[in-house]
């Protein structure tokens, strides 16, 4: 199930509890995760080196956050005009990303490093300029800032991960994790539904390591179910840039494992 089968723009949040996001805390990673990237390519001067994700070297990668980055600005800034993104987003299916990302990628690496960056640094000030539960069209529902934050992060870090995986760099781990994690956690229901199976009956628990040595922990301390592991590993299988036998994470119960084959944090 693709996110834009299932839309329903009178849900908010795809139904997520986001009352508990430190706003400005995840805005304050957005900017640090995305300077963390920055230095990474800024100095890597090959960006038609093929990345992990099929057909998308350095620079699809980075033109396809620097689209995202537009597509957020239009959706806060001119709500109506967000209507035509979501046109071209159903109309190119399972090929809009790819395309996107090869426009952007086919300029020269200079130009679409001045945009990535312009656009990144301006939606970070547009979303602190909107209270948290300023609302606004997105794919599959209607958001507020307090999840577009944590989104902007993830899909920074995600990306990041696969230009750090092709120049062969260790990825920092930081506390910014946490908004990753916590995407992942947020997902549950959402991740069985993408995989078409019912949401798990009873809640999980998620207890996971931070990169401190601390534990970051969501759900019931009694609960049956639970997911266990370092905060690494959980963020590197949410997003999909480890399969699960690469992670030291485990699973207690029936629905953690079957999440833990399924879970996503594309929302």
């Amino acid at each position: 199930m693709s996110q834009h089968e299932w839309r329903d723009l009178r849900v908010l949040n795809y139904d997520i509890d986001v009352s508990d996001v430190d706003y400005d805390l995840v805005l304050s990673d957005l900017a640090a995760e995305g300077d963390v990237l920055d230095a990474l390519v800024a100095a890597e001067d090959d960006w038609t080196r093929p990345t992990p994700a099929a057909g998308w070297t350095i620079a699809h990668q980075i033109a396809h956050l620097a689209a995202a980055d537009v597509n957020v600005l239009t959706a806060l800034r001119a709500p109506a005009a967000f209507d035509a993104v979501r046109e071209r987003a159903d109309a190119g299916g399972s090929r809009y990303a790819d395309d996107v990302a090869a426009e952007g990628a086919a300029r020269p690496r200079a130009a679409l490093l001045d945009q990535w960056r312009a656009g990144r640094a301006e939606v970070v000030a547009a979303l602190r300029e909107v209270p948290r539960d300023f609302a606004f069209p997105w794919f599959g529902s209607t958001l507020t800032a307090a999840l577009m934050a944590p989104l902007r992060v993830m899909e920074i870090w995600a990306h990041g991960q696969d230009v750090f995986d092709t120049v062969g760099v260790a990825h920092p781990a930081t506390t910014r994790l946490k908004a990753v994690a916590w995407l992942g956690v947020k997902g549950v229901d959402l991740s069985f539904a993408a995989a078409q199976l019912p949401p798990p009956k009873a809640p999980l628990r998620f207890e996971l390591a931070g990169p401190g040595g601390e534990t970051w922990a969501w759900g019931p301390r009694d609960a049956a179910q639970r997911v266990r592991g370092s905060a690494l590993d959980f963020c590197l299988r949410v997003t999909h840039r480890r399969p699960l036998s690469r992670t030291g994470l485990t699973a207690t119960g029936q629905d953690a494992q079957t999440w833990l084959e399924v879970a996503r944090v594309f929302l």
